[in-house]
């Protein structure tokens, strides 16, 4: 289920480009393509910093051991879904 409307997917993107450096325009980010490997790029120290950023923004805790963690990140629309059914902020 699609609980992040396309406002707060961009907001993530914007978030994900502001905290990890990233040299590509947030408005850029297929929702839908992977965080990992050949989609953005991102590797395993990226995903804890972006982990750090969101439980500081939106006031709730992203595990490491979390074992959805593999669906939570695999794109920019999985993981502003579970951001919004999850945040207190």
């Amino acid at each position: 289920m699609n609980t992040a409307d396309k406002g707060f997917q961009q907001e993530v993107a914007a978030l994900m480009v502001e905290a990890l450096n990233l040299e590509v325009d947030a408005a850029g980010i297929d929702p839908q393509a992977p965080l990992y490997g050949d989609g953005l790029g991102l590797d395993s120290i990226d995903i804890l910093e972006l982990a750090l950023v969101v439980s500081k923004r939106y006031g709730f805790q992203l595990r490491s051991d979390d074992s959805d963690n593999s669906r939570i990140f695999a794109s920019l629309e999985s993981l502003a879904d579970h951001i919004a059914r999850h945040r207190t902020a």
